[in-house]
């Protein structure tokens, strides 16, 4: 299966990881092209680094082309910020090109209780995987 990994880019270090997990699995597993910069970098670091990308690379776009073709998305929702599971608007965006795309969308925790996007992502049914790759079929 193709799947693209997404959430917030502070993850950088931990969507690689979850991404060579999956390939060992046999899957065909990416992240944006974009995530290189941000290895090994720290929280201040990598926020730069994503803001320059997004305004200066055009970020958002870059991961739909990547998307395309896909069979699923996972979401690597952590804690952020204080909130638990945290999505941010980027990722929320990606859930919906998932959506849109007709592409699985598996997530890693539960739904957060985040007032502005808890039903949208409801909406589109994700897979709770809790952790557990080998549920990604």
């Amino acid at each position: 299966m193709r799947i693209g990994i997404i959430g917030s880019m502070q993850f950088t270090d931990k969507m690689v990881e979850v991404r060579d997990k999956l390939l060992e699995l046999g899957h065909d597993a990416f992240i944006t092209d974009l995530h290189k910069a941000m290895i090994g970098k720290n929280s201040e670091e990598i926020e730069e680094i994503k803001l320059y990308q997004k305004y200066n690379r055009d970020a958002i776009r870059e991961f739909w082309r990547a998307m395309q073709g896909a069979d699923a998305v996972l979401v690597l929702n952590f804690d952020k910020n204080g909130i638990r599971n945290y999505i941010g608007g980027n990722t929320l965006m990606e859930i919906g090109f998932a959506h849109v795309l007709n592409q699985k969308i598996f997530m890693w925790n539960p739904i957060p209780e985040m007032q502005y996007c808890k039903s949208e992502i409801e909406a589109v049914n994700p897979v709770i995987i809790n952790g557990d790759v080998s549920l990604i079929k």
